[in-house]
């Protein structure tokens, strides 16, 4: 039995000998992306994966885990052995002071502006006007988000305030979601990532009335920004990117963030990326876990002054 268990060690430490020494990537790689379909975390994940797939010649295969404001996908691929085959496509809110560290950063994919949306059933063809309408119902008008804390949310609720208008909150799962109900008219407004709606923007089936940062979008030059149409000073952008399971050796953290820097830096990603309204952005992993902790701070000042319910994604 002794001789066994000797002999089964060694097999094992054999084993897992060989497997630190295959190269990196020698398997098929998930990339989970923590929102339904559509949204723009999901649109992002599918263009750098299909490159990525290209590139490593591995099968990059995206899976959506939808739910409690990112917090299924997070809390899965926190639990996921940390060796760089699971990884989590993730948008700006649901990393916290709380979880953060059970993820290691790898590269932001990129950080645009979002678009005010409405459905055309509102009467305002103006940031202006639609704000006079609002003042004028108070509490009537719904804006959907992809949860409590989320971009979306925040980014609608700082329009609130600095506009001095009411509108009523409707959570969703993810953009997809909301962006269905907002074309149907269940909700009627929307702050959304450009990506997510520069197509319906574009056809009509939605009206898009102030860009969230400080300078129009390529993708829609004619849409003037949210300060310049009436309220001075605001200024919001979402976020999108890579993360890892803490523990993921540095080596391979490494290798992701240089393949997909370049990536994101190729002609056509670029310019598909410009085409909806996201700036392609290159970082090292400590650049933009700086960058998370940064953006986590700005809002942290309008939670507590809002009273806002931050929906726990772990």
């Amino acid at each position: 039995m002794k001789v066994f268990r000797s002999l089964l060690g060694v097999v094992l430490a054999l084993a897992a000998a060989i497997a630190i020494a295959q190269p990196y990537p020698s398997k098929p790689i998930r990339i989970v992306v923590a929102y339904p379909p559509g949204g723009g975390t999901d649109i992002l994940a599918r263009l750098v994966g299909k490159y990525l797939n290209d590139s490593i010649k591995q099968s990059v295969v995206i899976e959506n885990r939808a739910g409690a404001n990112g917090g299924i996908g997070l809390d899965f691929v926190a639990k996921s052995p940390a060796d760089g085959y699971t990884l989590l496509a993730i948008a700006a809110g649901p990393l916290n002071d709380d979880n953060l560290n059970l993820f290691s950063a790898v590269t932001l994919f990129a950080a645009p502006a979002y678009l005010l949306v409405v459905n055309p059933s509102v009467n305002a063809g103006t940031l202006k006007e639609f704000i006079a309408l609002a003042k004028a119902q108070p509490g009537k008008l719904a804006y959907g988000s992809t949860g409590g804390g989320a971009a979306s949310h925040l980014s609608a609720e700082l329009f609130k305030a600095m506009a001095g208008i009411d509108m009523l909150h409707v959570p969703y799962k993810g953009v997809g979601n909301a962006v269905t109900d907002l074309l149907g008219g269940q909700v009627q407004v929307m702050v959304a990532p450009t990506q997510a709606v520069v197509s319906h923007v574009k056809s009509g089936k939605l009206r898009a009335l102030g860009v969230t940062g400080t300078k129009r979008s390529p993708s829609v030059p004619d849409v003037p920004t949210v300060a310049e149409s009436g309220v001075p000073g605001y200024e919001a952008v979402g976020w999108f990117g890579l993360m890892a399971p803490a523990a993921t050796p540095r080596e391979i953290v490494l290798t992701l963030n240089r393949e997909i820097n370049r990536i994101l830096q190729l002609p056509d990603v670029k310019a598909r990326l410009l085409e909806l309204g996201a700036e392609p952005a290159t970082t090292t992993p400590e650049q933009f876990l700086e960058f998370i902790r940064s953006d986590n701070a700005k809002w942290a000042k309008l939670i507590k002054e809002r009273g806002i319910v931050v929906e726990k994604s772990q």
